[in-house]
C-alpha cells in the first residue's frame, strides 16, 4: 500500500440537538441495524432490534470477555426465531469473543481459542445465524507464521462445525501485531484456507478500522473500493461495520464515534448508503450508545436512512 496522504484538518461536527425517531423500513430497505444487547438471553435481541427499526442485527451469543462457554438448546433457538418472526430483520450477525486469538504462538492459548471458536460456530448453527464476524488475531512472533496458524485453526473449526453460517474476517486498524489491517493480508489468510472451507468465508469491513489503517474513505472513496475489489473481490464483502472515528486518519487506533460526528464525517456514509454495490450488504452500527442505547441507535439509523433518501 502506497504511503497515505495526510488529511486536511476539519472542524469537528456538532452533535445533533434532537434524537430523531427511527424511520420505518420498507420491503426493499437496506439491510441496516446495530449491535444489540443479549441481556436476559439471545431471545431478547429481536425485540431490541424491532425497537430501533432494524432490518439486520449483530449480537454476541455469550459474554464476550469471558472464556466460559455454553450451548444453545432447542427451546432457546425456538424462542430466538419466534422473536425474529415479529421483526423486519432479514440478516443476523454474531461477533465472536474478544479473547479468541487463533494466530497465537502459545499452544495453550491457541487451543483454547480454537475450542471457543468451535463453540461459537456451534451456537451460530443452532440459532441459524447468517454471518459470524471474527477478528483475525495477533501473530505475536512472526507475521507469516501467524497467518498460517490462523488459517489452520479456521480450517479445523469449519471442518468440525458444518453449516451455512458464513465466517467473515474483520478488517483491523493495524495496531501492534494485529493481523488484517490490509486487504492483501486478508487475501493471504483466505488463500491459506482450503477451497471447501473458504467457500464459507467472507469479509467484514469496518469503516473506522480501515480509515485508521490508512485507507482514505474520505478523500479516495472510489480508490479504496477499487483496491478492495482488485484484491479481495466485492463478492467477499458480506458485512459493513458503520463506525465513524474519534481519531485521525492513519492513526492505527480503534476508537468508534457516532456517524457523521468524527474524523470521517458524513460523506463516506452517504456514499455507502446510496451506492448500489452495497445495497445487499448487511450494515451494522457499532457506535457509542451514550445514555440510552435504543434512542441513540434509532437516531443513527434515521440519520443513515436520511443519507439514503438524499437528506
Amino acid at each position: 500500500m502506497s504511503p497515505p496522504r495526510k488529511p486536511a484538518k476539519r472542524a469537528p461536527a456538532k452533535r445533533a440537538a434532537k434524537r430523531a425517531p427511527a424511520a420505518v423500513p420498507g420491503p426493499g430497505a437496506d439491510l441496516l441495524g446495530a449491535h444489540v444487547s443479549i441481556a436476559g438471553g439471545t431471545p431478547e435481541a429481536p425485540p431490541r432490534a424491532k425497537a430501533i427499526g432494524a432490518t439486520a442485527i449483530q449480537m454476541f451469543t455469550k459474554m464476550a470477555n469471558r472464556w466460559a462457554e455454553r450451548a444453545v438448546d432447542a427451546a432457546e433457538a425456538q424462542a430466538f426465531h419466534g422473536g425474529l418472526a415479529g421483526t423486519d430483520v432479514r440478516v443476523t450477525v454474531v461477533h465472536d469473543s474478544y479473547l479468541i486469538n487463533l494466530a497465537s504462538p502459545d499452544p495453550v492459548l491457541r487451543r483454547r481459542s480454537i475450542e471457543s471458536f468451535v463453540a461459537e460456530l456451534q451456537r451460530c448453527a443452532a440459532l441459524g445465524i447468517t454471518y459470524l464476524v471474527s477478528h483475525p488475531g495477533n501473530f505475536m512472533d512472526e507475521r507469516t507464521s501467524g497467518l498460517e496458524r490462523n488459517a489452520d485453526a479456521i480450517t479445523e473449526a469449519l471442518e468440525r462445525v458444518p453449516g451455512t453460517t458464513v465466517l467473515c474476517m474483520e478488517t483491523t486498524a493495524g495496531a501492534g501485531t494485529v493481523i488484517g489491517s490490509t486487504f492483501e493480508e486478508l487475501a493471504q489468510l483466505l488463500e491459506r484456507v482450503p477451497a471447501a472451507q473458504r467457500a464459507r468465508m467472507g469479509i467484514c469491513l469496518d469503516t473506522c478500522h480501515v480509515y485508521s489503517a490508512g485507507y482514505d474513505l474520505v478523500r479516495d472513496f472510489d480508490g479504496v473500493w477499487a483496491r478492495f475489489s482488485d484484491v479481495l473481490g466485492m463478492k467477499r464483502l458480506r458485512v459493513l461495520h458503520l463506525n465513524d472515528s474519534k481519531v485521525p486518519f492513519d492513526s492505527r487506533r480503534d476508537r468508534h464515534e457516532l456517524i457523521g460526528e468524527g474524523t470521517l464525517g458524513a460523506a463516506p456514509f452517504r456514499r455507502l448508503m446510496t451506492d448500489a454495490r452495497f445495497h445487499a450488504v448487511a450494515k451494522v452500527l457499532e457506535t457509542p450508545k451514550l445514555d440510552d442505547a435504543t434512542k441513540t441507535d434509532r437516531r443513527m439509523l434515521a440519520r443513515l436512512r436520511g443519507y439514503a433518501a438524499g437528506r
